[in-house]
């Protein structure tokens, strides 16, 4: 069986690039089809693998504004010539799934969601546009809608990483799909005895991802907070920040783990489709303080009382005073969270089951045809 792996690019490791890391350990000989890869970006598990590239990498300024490129994505993964492979898997939150492959391979799409910043989240990308902006994306993001509902169909099984993104999916491409969350390497993290005096927040620095709800509240609070990230909205944020909150930049993978198991809790004020982060630091032992939307709902189990005080806190409406009082209800709390329980809870993403339950519907997929 000849199996290719499609991925929207390859410019860094993140969540996305976690999963297809995982595929690459279950298909080994597998070849990866990309619209952009720049060497020494991504783990070496993926770039021991024959790779492929689109010929979009040799546009002007590619490696640093690729994602202006966005209305050429769909045209560009259609190029890739897949007519030898019997299986296609692709890892998608873009284009990847729009590949075409030959009619008798399976085309299976682990989706990390349908695009948001041309479905229900343009606003919170391309809301303050200008008004000549707004004139130049309109067109473009409404051709890019018709585009991505009318490729699903070259999709035969849908895998979701959440419930969220499988509701997203009904939505967006009235079609069903199983779901299997992304893969967690547990083992990386370790629970401590001692807690240091700060809350944690780990995050790009993009608008969704309500970073300035976390300062505001914050500052109203006086409590130490620890941001790891970077970003386009870094100078605003910064500006926005008082003498308890600390900007520590990127850190190296391997400073992570002390991070997460040191904080009082993680701050997770966003709305993600799964979120990576909270399951990390649940590995370390620690509860999370999230507003109560998203893939968080699947991977954090919410404070009842001392007998069942769960892994986290939700709060409801997205404004900084609902966190703040969160953090609050939290601090009366605290003591009620057990750090061995809150891992034991978090060995439930682990990756080996991310294998195991990914390669038993492989195994379903190939031995049927057609849609779920």
């Amino acid at each position: 069986m000849k199996v290719a792996l499609i991925h929207d690019w390859l410019t860094g490791m993140r969540g996305g690039e976690r999963c297809l890391e995982q595929l690459c350990l279950m298909f080994p000989e597998a070849d990866i089809y990309t619209l952009f890869h720049f060497p020494g970006t991504v783990s070496p598990i993926i770039e021991s693998h024959p790779l492929h590239h689109s010929h979009l990498q040799k546009f002007p300024f590619a490696k640093r504004h690729y994602r202006r490129y966005l209305p050429f994505f769909p045209h560009a993964i259609e190029q890739f010539n897949l007519e030898n492979y019997d299986l296609v898997i692709s890892t998608s939150h873009c284009v990847a799934k729009g590949i075409i492959p030959n009619p008798e391979a399976v085309h299976i799409s682990y989706c990390f969601t349908p695009m948001r910043y041309i479905w229900d989240r343009r606003f919170d990308y391309f809301g303050e546009a200008g008004r000549v902006k707004r004139a130049v994306i309109s067109p473009v993001l409404h051709y890019l809608r018709i585009w991505d509902a009318a490729s699903n169909r070259r999709v035969a099984h849908f895998i979701a990483i959440s419930n969220y993104v499988k509701k997203r999916i009904r939505a967006y491409y009235a079609r069903d799909a199983a779901v299997v969350y992304p893969p967690v390497e547990v083992n990386r993290f370790r629970t401590e005895q001692n807690i240091d005096d700060y809350y944690l927040l780990v995050s790009a620095f993009a608008p969704y991802k309500r970073i300035d709800q976390a300062i505001a509240a914050f500052n109203r609070l006086g409590r130490r907070l620890l941001i790891v990230g970077s970003g386009q909205e870094e100078k605003r944020l910064k500006v926005m920040a008082g003498r308890s909150i600390e900007f520590s930049g990127w850190v190296p993978d391997a400073q992570l783990p002390a991070l997460y198991a040191g904080c009082r809790a993680l701050i997770f004020p966003g709305v993600e489709d799964f979120g990576l982060v909270p399951v990390e630091v649940q590995a370390a032992g620690r509860p999370v303080i999230a507003y109560g939307r998203g893939g968080v709902l699947e991977s954090v189990v919410p404070y009842e009382n001392s007998q069942n005080p769960g892994t986290g806190i939700f709060y409801h409406e997205a404004t900084p005073d609902a966190l703040a009082m969160a953090v609050k209800a939290y601090e009366k709390v605290q003591d009620h969270f057990d750090a061995e329980k809150i891992r034991t809870h978090a060995m439930k993403f682990d990756a080996r089951h991310f294998s195991e339950a990914f390669h038993e519907l492989v195994a379903q997929y190939m031995g049927g045809a057609g849609s779920l």
